[in-house]
């Protein structure tokens, strides 16, 4: 019996990851937070490759955001919307969206929102 937190997600995202159809040719946006900051990365599974990552930590997206506002969900939007920019920038139109085991509410939500509205498709 799973009785930790941690674990359920990490069972949660497991389901999911089997369930990635493995010849899609799309890369996968995967979703990690901590308490302070959010992580997006754009992995291609086929080759087992990061293709490029945007975090609220970075100085870039610091600038735009308020020193305390790097975990709230304005940061998520922001880091959506970025991850967003840069996929489409890469030649990347459609993806999957992988919410990493956390429940697709707040800060999830909030980045795989900012990212379908700046012309992202999954």
């Amino acid at each position: 019996m799973i009785k930790d937190k941690k674990e359920r997600r990490h069972m949660r995202h497991l389901r999911f990851i089997k369930r990635l159809p493995p010849g899609s040719g799309k890369p996968r946006i995967l979703v990690r937070k901590s308490l302070k900051y959010i992580y997006a990365l754009l992995i291609d599974d086929a080759k087992r490759k990061v293709i490029l990552t945007v975090s609220s930590m970075s100085k870039t997206l610091a600038e735009n955001l308020q020193k305390n506002s790097r975990k709230d969900v304005a940061a998520a939007e922001l880091v959506g919307k970025t991850m967003a920019e840069a996929a489409l920038k890469a030649g990347y139109q459609e993806v999957v969206f992988d919410r990493g085991g956390y429940l697709y509410h707040g800060k999830v939500k909030a980045l795989a929102e900012a990212a379908r509205a700046a012309g992202l498709k999954f």
